[in-house]
């Protein structure tokens, strides 16, 4: 028998103890209602602020989320003063709220509702899913937020999605259970002890979320202590672990079926400062195997909500993991094997232009172990990361939410706060002409960073996507001279072609670069990197 989005939402509700159901009900509650189980309480009310008074009395009284039925725009928009009161109130709802038919919805039917902003700021989140089958993970992260953020959390249901078929071989977008602390008391730590204690083969991913010398230290302790590999997170905006350390295992692969793959050999997995597990390409199945278990520890409470796994600790990471490293035995075993950098690609015979490995490789030989790289390289970010290696807290920065633009501005922004700390920003030509105004900036206020720019004349992640779908996209390439863009601006720009004059130039500005006041912009041109594996 087939198991439908409102039987797995029935389960989620039984094991969040959400079996009591205040509502109003109209004709998108139907089919949710209709044969409601009998392990299940609805609680009848004439009007829809009663409906969230009575499930705000009863979150209040228990002291822990209940759950409250609303019918579209009129019972949303009539139960508005009543959400307003449970969130000035910190009273934990669960708010579910029908919606006209996914399948017209585009036509805007009668009943349809433009549900997502009715309630103003008073709920403390509100989920629409895109898919009927994420309807039971969005049910169990609005009981997540409601309890973390004290307030009412609402989900919105087109009718249709109740019968739809449940996906199975997904994981909920939420973790089955969330604790909760300031600090890391011991009760804090019981269940990860366990967890990794009754692990066979444990791992360590981490995240942007760990980048601070305390979480390093932390984590350092902890991971020696497991003997277990210690993984970054894909698309990070920060390094979590210090990457030349002999149990760093490099950066996890941003596709289910390669995550599978490397994570396989692993039953726990403790994520760190980092979602789970932050993806670019779609690919059906699940993240990890079936038999590997995931506990989260973290201090963004979104990142916790949405993680998938059997434990999410909210709490500051250094703490907990400085706890966990005192708490679990030390395990024996041999090491992992550790990660080690790609060697230097053989150099170019005479007259074919540089590679990205070349420019990432000379880098790597000379830059010091402080510096801060900036990074905005889309198709060569996976190089970077094999050859770049982050050696001390903040040793990597890049723009996490993907769009361009950033990394001129943010080199100089970081260097102008940290002024005795080389900085250098690696951008892609595509992705300087986003934002080549802010050297006008580092030339104007003195600030010393080193932009090197990979100009491979166009937007190669763009052509290397297209030729995945076994077409070609209808953009051109470009050839802009982006050093003469630098000097106009007042910023010193020269444009590299030859290996010898790229040594030549990091050789002179690397070693100045602690004290360096005046930017340099190195516009090295590359061919365009072939493949592509996020």
């Amino acid at each position: 028998m087939t198991t439908t989005v409102r039987d797995a939402a029935f389960d989620v509700l039984r094991e969040r103890g959400l079996t009591t159901i205040f509502g109003n009900p109209g004709s998108t509650e139907v089919p949710f209602l209709a044969g409601f189980p009998d392990d299940l309480r609805f609680v009848l009310a004439l009007h829809e602020g009663p409906v969230v008074g009575l499930a705000t009395g009863w979150a209040i009284a228990r002291e822990e989320p209940a759950c409250a039925l609303l019918h579209t725009t009129a019972g949303l928009g009539n139960a508005v003063g009543a959400l307003a009161t449970a969130r000035v109130n910190r009273a934990p709802v669960v708010v579910l709220v029908g919606q006209q038919d996914r399948r017209h919805l585009a036509l805007e039917p009668f009943l349809a509702g433009r549900l997502e902003g009715l309630a103003g700021e008073y709920p403390v989140w509100v989920g629409q899913p895109v898919r009927a089958e994420d309807v039971p993970g969005a049910i169990l992260r609005a009981s997540h937020e409601a309890e973390t953020h004290r307030g009412p959390a609402i989900v919105i249901v087109p009718m249709d999605d109740w019968d739809a078929p449940a996906d199975e071989e997904r994981e909920q977008a939420a973790p089955a259970q969330v604790r909760r602390a300031a600090g890391a008391g011991p009760a804090t730590v019981d269940e990860l002890v366990a967890f990794l204690t009754g692990a066979r083969a444990p791992a360590v991913v981490v995240g942007a979320g760990a980048d601070s010398r305390e979480a390093w230290s932390a984590l350092v302790e902890l991971a020696e202590r497991l003997v277990a590999p210690v993984f970054q997170e894909s698309f990070g905006a920060r390094a979590g672990f210090p990457q030349d350390h002999r149990l760093f295992a490099g950066v996890l692969p941003a596709d289910r079926p390669r995550l599978r793959e490397k994570l396989a050999p692993y039953d726990a997995l403790l994520v760190v400062g980092a979602p789970v597990f932050r993806q670019s390409p779609y690919a059906p199945g699940r993240l990890t195997e079936p038999g590997t278990q995931v506990a989260v520890v973290g201090d963004n409470p979104d990142e916790v909500h949405r993680s998938p796994g059997e434990l999410a600790v909210l709490a500051p990471p250094a703490a907990v993991c400085r706890e966990l490293a005192e708490r679990l035995p030390q395990r024996e075993g041999p090491a992992p094997e550790p990660f080690r950098p790609p060697p230097a690609p053989a150099l170019p015979p005479p007259g074919d232009p540089l590679q990205a490995g070349h420019v990432l490789s000379a880098l790597a030989e000379r830059l010091p172990r402080e510096a801060v790289v900036v990074e905005e390289v889309p198709v060569d970010r996976p190089e970077l990361h094999e050859r770049l290696l982050a050696r001390e807290p903040l040793g990597y920065l890049s723009a996490a939410m993907g769009g361009l633009g950033f990394a001129l501005a943010g080199a100089t922004g970081v260097r102008m706060a940290l002024p005795e700390r080389p900085v250098v920003a690696v951008v892609g030509d595509g992705s300087a002409l986003y934002g080549i105004q802010a050297l006008w900036s580092a030339a104007h206020y003195r600030v010393g960073t080193l932009f090197v720019i990979l100009s491979n004349g166009g937007y190669a992640i763009m052509d290397r996507l297209a030729e995945r779908r076994g077409e070609a996209g209808p953009w051109p390439g470009f050839d802009v001279d982006i050093a003469a863009m630098a000097q106009a601006q007042g910023c010193e720009g020269r444009r590299i072609a030859e290996h010898d004059d790229l040594l030549a130039a990091l050789d002179e500005v690397v070693p100045e670069l602690a004290t360096r006041q005046e930017p340099l912009l190195l516009d090295v041109a590359i061919a365009p990197t072939p493949t592509f594996a996020p």
